[in-house]
């Protein structure tokens, strides 16, 4: 029942760790892209021997390694939420969502955490080729820091490789495999990773730009472009890619969350893709009545492109968000009232068994209710849709609005998808016509060009958050899909707690993050070191 539900505590815990995810995401794409460009630059200077190399490669790694300590601080508040903030999420699926965190910690981190000591301060103390190896060897354990991060997200996105123990009322992994290599988390680690390439990217451009407006070190910022630029090209192909294979996973495994990014309200073949829109703020979905579909101001279209980009034909059908609430016979689409009933009755399983075992655990009555969760078609039917029991409500009137507060802001969902497609190509654009400007040379003569550049910086970082919202926002009420919603993932805890620790959580994040910009900013002003005088024979 909703209304034994404190949703107080929910919102604040909910946005306490949407804080804590935001801030720490500030910092780790950075780290991601600029861990790969820094060893690529360190790389030429083992190959050439040329010492600018050296010196342009040192001076990005001192960014890195302020953005990197910051980074790892939130993370590991992040990690401690878990525990305190979502405790029952943690003990209802802490056997699979523990693995690849505890992979994480004892693989990834250590082996980035050694070898970044190394690379800061193995200069001139190891072989040029060990250092370098150290250098690459801490890129791909920032990577392999994000994979295990993202399985883990992959997986409540879309929860596969595992399966239901009545006798604990957990979920238990079956298939490790299934669970590392499905494609949501496959398509969620190469996107997510290519974007903070992409991100990392333009960071160096912007700062690039702004030496050769000042025309300061024009040698490394030429450099530097040359190198994001390329790197930068490449990464949003793929990105672009990803997300294609991304969108065409979410239409099987989350129709809703494509539904809101396009706010499409009815379904339809042939289905336009709305390149850009503006929405009324009319949510109409809130109101079980109406029959209107989603309110625009203004839109501009694309026949057809929908259909195409989900199934790879445009005359197939694309499910609307009416279609998904009320169903749609003809489509094969359950409504969510059904999908409320049949995660209701086997809630409902799940506790006549409890009671049973409570006085007679070996009764042929507990093991028939123990068969019943073996049952394929059971799983299948109901099982599948646990979560939704949650929405259930005797009435028929309570269930019916029950069944319509189970969707995402649209809003919120439209404009974070649209935003970050069209950041997505206009930083595809920039790259390229930076690569060819400096390339011929012309670049340092094109001053609103480079202040372009320079203020491209924020538009990523606002672009990768945008990302996140997709993802997080556009999922809900669900923690995990269609097994658990947000509202009964929480610890029981006194919401003054929660609400004292946000407030401490932001005035500190809020500190870092300022502390954060003002020592790049003043370390980009200062430049790299010095050039090495040639030593006296």
């Amino acid at each position: 029942m909703l209304e034994n539900i404190d949703f107080t505590l929910v919102n604040w815990s909910r946005g306490q760790f949407a804080l804590t995810a935001m801030f720490h995401w500030i910092f780790v794409p950075l780290t991601l892209g600029l861990s790969y460009i820094m060893a690529y630059m360190e790389t030429m200077y083992v190959k050439t021997g040329d010492p600018e190399w050296k010196r342009i490669t040192k001076f990005w790694m001192k960014l890195f390694g302020i953005n990197f300590a910051i980074g790892v601080a939130t993370g590991i508040i992040l990690e401690f939420e878990f525990g305190t903030n979502w405790s029952n999420y943690s003990w209802f699926v802490g056997d699979i969502f523990g693995a690849p965190l505890a992979i994480e910690g004892i693989m990834a981190f250590f082996l980035e955490s050694t070898f970044i000591a190394v690379m800061f301060f193995g200069w001139d103390k190891v072989s040029k080729k060990f250092h370098l190896t150290a250098t690459w060897l801490t890129a791909v354990g920032a990577s392999l820091s994000a994979i295990w991060i993202l399985v883990a997200n992959a997986w409540m996105q879309n929860p596969v490789g595992t399966i239901f123990n009545p006798e604990t009322a957990r979920n238990e992994m079956i298939n490790f495999w299934d669970v590392f290599l499905s494609e949501t988390a496959v398509n969620k680690f190469v996107h997510t990773t290519t974007s903070g390439f992409v991100l990392a990217s333009i960071f160096v451009i912007g700062v690039s730009s702004w030496f050769l407006i000042k025309k300061r070190e024009l040698l490394l910022a030429k450099r530097s472009i040359v190198i994001a630029s390329v790197f930068g090209l490449i990464s949003s192909i793929v990105l672009i890619g990803t997300g294609d294979s991304s969108a065409k996973e979410i239409v099987k495994s989350q129709p809703m969350k494509l539904a809101a990014m396009e706010a499409l309200y009815e379904g339809q073949t042939n289905a336009p893709l709305v390149a850009f829109g503006i929405l009324s703020g009319k949510e109409n979905h809130k109101n079980v009545d109406a029959d209107s579909q989603a309110d625009f101001l203004f839109k501009i279209e694309i026949p057809s492109m929908l259909s195409w980009l989900a199934y790879g034909d445009a005359d197939n059908f694309v499910a609307g968000i009416k279609d998904l609430i009320m169903g749609n016979e003809e489509q094969g689409i359950l409504s969510y009232e059904e999908k409320i009933n049949r995660g209701y009755e086997a809630q409902q399983a799940l506790l006549a068994l409890k009671e049973v075992q409570k006085t007679n655990p070996e009764s042929p009555e507990a093991e028939e209710l123990k068969a019943k969760f073996r049952d394929p078609d059971f799983i299948e039917n109901n099982v599948k849709y646990f979560g939704y029991g949650n929405f259930y409500d005797p009435d028929p009137e309570v269930l019916k609005k029950n069944a319509f507060r189970m969707v995402p802001p649209i809003s919120m969902t439209f404009y974070a998808f649209h935003i970050m497609v069209i950041l997505g190509v206009l930083f595809l654009l920039l790259f390229a016509v930076f690569l060819y400007l400096v390339m011929k040379d012309q670049l340092h003569n094109k001053k609103w060009l480079l202040w372009a550049g320079v203020w491209t910086i924020p538009l990523a970082y606002i672009a990768s958050q945008a990302g996140w919202i997709v993802a997080e926002v556009g999922r809900q009420p669900w923690v995990i899909q269609d097994l658990m919603p947000t509202m009964k993932a929480v610890t029981q805890i006194d919401v003054g707690s929660v609400m004292t620790t946000f407030i401490l959580f932001s005035v500190t994040f809020v500190g870092l993050f300022i502390a954060e910009v003002r020592i790049m900013i003043k370390q980009i002003k200062v430049g790299p070191q010095k050039k090495e005088e040639p030593k006296n024979v």
